[in-house]
């Protein structure tokens, strides 16, 4: 079934139905307003990206400080070990020193006390039978 164009009605001339033109006009009105919004949009984004960027920067120098300024403490640290492992080191051998000459001392008393100094300054303990 085809449809007859002079049966067709035109509603051209009816109060309210926009004109071709109008139509266009509207839709130029959204898309331009539509641009607008994406225009402020984008300079947006662009903003927040050069925060982001500038964000990264400063968190990047903060980091290159702190690994220098752990660097610093890791060789700090060591030389603090080096020095109490010296340290630990000279006193074991001034502890060994002092111990010896102790031990010197105490033969050179006994010497002179009349003692034998290779005898054990302790009483033998009576043997028990063992059965």
């Amino acid at each position: 079934m085809t449809v007859d164009p002079l049966e067709i009605e035109d509603t051209s001339d009816w109060l309210g139905c926009p004109t071709e033109l109008e139509t266009c006009r509207y839709f130029l009105r959204m898309t331009e307003n539509e641009m607008q919004e994406l225009t402020l949009q984008l300079r947006k984004a662009r903003e927040d990206i050069f925060g982001l960027v500038q964000m990264h920067a400063d968190a990047a120098k903060e980091c290159g400080t702190l690994r220098a300024e752990l660097a610093k403490a890791k060789a700090d640290l060591a030389d603090s070990n080096r020095r109490a492992t010296d340290i630990e080191t000279k006193s074991n051998w001034e502890l060994m020193a002092n111990s010896r000459h102790i031990s010197e001392l105490t033969l050179r008393i006994r010497e002179l006390s009349g003692e034998k100094p290779f005898e054990s300054p302790f009483p033998h303990l009576r043997e028990t039978s063992r059965t």
